[in-house]
């Protein structure tokens, strides 16, 4: 028997339990895992809400590093010892330890810590999607982030600059202003104190964007379409304020011929060549020291449940870690 965090029901925070579960031998194509960090993600609070329904009962979590422990049958991605990583895994990660698709699985390399890797895998491979693949962001783009002191915005801010963007962040304080600031945003909008819109208007003369990256929401799409430069894109990647409600696509012709996407880390590491590649381009900008993976919390796993209520009550800036 191992420690683990479930859900029984969908509901707020107090919904997550600290029990006793068994964890099975690893068959064919499985590995088990041994974590020594978890990571944490606005897409629990989604499942854990009831928002991304999953069936119940649960544990929750897609991110985690630690040490394989045993392999099944015909398993050939890792090994017993091997120091491992994952960011797109079926929910389980909050747990002491847990058996998971090994095809998952990516070794870390020298020079990243293992709350280093729990920490940026799904917000890391997030941020190589959006900037690498969505919209190749290159020397000369100016671009806006919106809640660019969060996990992935720190990363994706530092990231961007690195590639010689002009970026633009929201934010919401002056704290995560100053953090934000010092991660790689030329400009940073308080959207508390400013209209994040006209700011974006004068910053680029009037010109817009090429491109919007929107994990907030309800809260910012329509202004975040007002950003934008004809046949703009528009990617809104998350909800951290709501869902978005219903669009009328006619809207994207009547503010310039936009584009709009609602993409997922699944689609883009689908594949286990892309996950390995795409891994081997994170771990290589974070060693290079391009990126700074900024662990600004850390909880033990049985208190997930208050790390819940400061993510939903954006009281966290980088990234959060649970400690088994």
């Amino acid at each position: 028997m191992v420690k683990a965090i479930r859900i029984h029901k969908t509901g707020g925070p107090e919904v997550l339990t600290w029990e006793d579960v068994d964890v099975p031998a690893p068959k064919q194509g499985e590995a088990l895992v041994r974590h020594t960090a978890i990571g944490l993600n606005y897409i629990d609070t989604y499942q854990r809400s009831g928002l991304y329904p999953l069936p119940l009962p649960t544990s929750l979590g897609g991110e985690g590093a630690g040490v394989v422990e045993a392999v099944g049958p015909a398993v050939t991605e890792v090994a017993a010892g091997d120091r491992v990583a994952y960011g797109n895994a079926p929910p389980g990660a909050y747990a002491e330890k847990r058996v998971l698709p090994a095809h998952r699985l990516v070794k870390i390399p020298e020079g990243i810590s293992d709350q280093q890797a729990a920490s940026m895998m799904l917000k890391g491979l997030t941020t190589h999607y959006l900037i690498r693949k969505i919209f190749k962001v290159k020397a000369g783009d100016t671009i806006l982030m919106h809640a660019a002191a969060g996990g992935v915005g720190l990363i994706l801010c530092q990231w961007a600059k690195h590639l010689g963007a002009t970026v633009i962040g929201t934010v919401g304080g002056d704290d995560k202003a100053t953090l934000a600031k010092a991660h790689g945003c030329d400009h940073v909008i308080n959207y508390r104190k400013e209209n994040f819109t006209q700011r974006v208007k004068e910053i680029t003369g009037g010109k817009g964007l090429p491109v919007v990256y929107d994990g907030v929401g309800k809260d910012t799409f329509e202004g975040s379409l007002d950003c934008l430069w004809p046949t703009g894109l528009m990617v809104s990647f998350g909800n951290a304020s709501g869902a978005v409600p219903p669009v009328n696509i006619l809207l994207l012709s009547q503010k310039g011929s936009l584009f709009l996407t609602r993409p997922t880390l699944a689609t883009y590491v689908a594949k286990r060549e892309d996950l390995v590649a795409n891994a081997a381009e994170l771990f290589d900008v974070v060693r290079k020291g391009a990126v700074k993976i900024e662990i600004n919390q850390t909880h033990p796993l049985k208190d997930a449940a208050q790390a819940h209520r400061n993510l939903e009550g954006r009281k966290t800036t980088g990234s959060t870690v649970l400690l088994p």
